[in-house]
């Protein structure tokens, strides 16, 4: 399915928003696991260096945008947690419609 101009459109503004609410629970986890007094600071150092490397590569930190892949990139999205159903409630039907065809097809 091609994704609509208006989709396109939404998904391109809509995406750094859901980006940085994904990268705020992020650094909220970081701030956790900071405070926890169970561990060394140089234990706490070197796990949140390995965290960050392996997150800033998450598509809900950084993601090359395609029109032609945008509705496998929303897709990808809801799988990781990174947006819900209800954030597409201004899609269109189609969009919709096709995101959870192929959600419940991989089940």
């Amino acid at each position: 399915m091609d994704i609509s101009k208006k989709d396109w459109k939404l998904f391109r503004e809509r995406l750094s928003d859901w980006q940085e609410n994904y990268m705020k629970g992020l650094v909220k986890e970081y701030v956790d696991f900071l405070n926890d007094d169970t561990k060394h600071a140089s234990e706490k150092f070197w796990e949140l260096e390995k965290r960050i490397k392996e997150d800033k590569h998450h598509p809900g930190v950084i993601m090359e945008m395609s029109k032609s892949e945008a509705i496998w990139d929303i897709v990808r999205l809801i799988r990781l947690k990174v947006v819900t159903y209800d954030d597409l409630s201004e899609f269109s039907d189609e969009l919709q419609q096709e995101v959870k065809r192929i959600l419940e097809m991989s089940r």
